[in-house]
């Protein structure tokens, strides 16, 4: 969690008004980082879906639960470590099929960090996205087979750099 406080009046970190200075601690969860950048990420156009597997089934289940919103959905697809002045962010997307992946991936930490930033005035220091699928139109068989290896992690030397 971030706490955020103001230890001076001039440091250049301290964006709140002049009135509020030294009134008490901001605390920001960790849940709140993550659906910021949940929404985020799914608002960034060639994003199919956000998470996998799990998380992703959790995820439909629980948004169809009445009093749950989409936040707290996007929230969970995402994994944040929050200290008290910076974030680091990962992520595990579907992409469109046709959608340059690594131009999505600058565009997705871009917006993420807009939103992050300006909503909690965080500094957002890394955000790591796994592209695990691609979404092919007309291919709806969404059978939550996604996990095929991924992170190469089969043992002896990597065959690429």
């Amino acid at each position: 969690m971030a706490d955020t406080k103001t230890l001076n009046a001039g440091t250049t970190t301290d964006r709140r008004p002049e009135g509020s200075r030294d009134r008490g601690r901001t605390t920001i969860s960790d849940n709140v980082v993550a659906a910021i950048a949940g929404i985020a990420i799914r608002e960034t156009e060639g994003v199919h879906s956000t998470g996998r597997g799990a998380s992703k089934a959790l995820g439909a289940v629980t948004g169809r639960m009445p009093g749950s919103t989409s936040s707290s959905a996007a929230g969970r697809a995402v994994k944040v470590e929050v200290g008290e002045k910076q974030a680091a962010i990962d992520v595990d997307v579907k992409v469109e099929y046709g959608t340059p992946i690594h131009e999505l991936a600058d565009r997705i930490r871009a917006n993420v960090t807009e939103a992050v930033e300006t909503m909690t005035g965080l500094e957002v220091v890394e955000i790591n996205i796994v592209v695990f699928d691609v979404h092919i139109p007309g291919d709806d068989d969404d059978d939550d087979s996604d996990d095929q290896g991924g992170s190469g992690s089969g043992g002896g030397s990597p065959r690429v750099q």
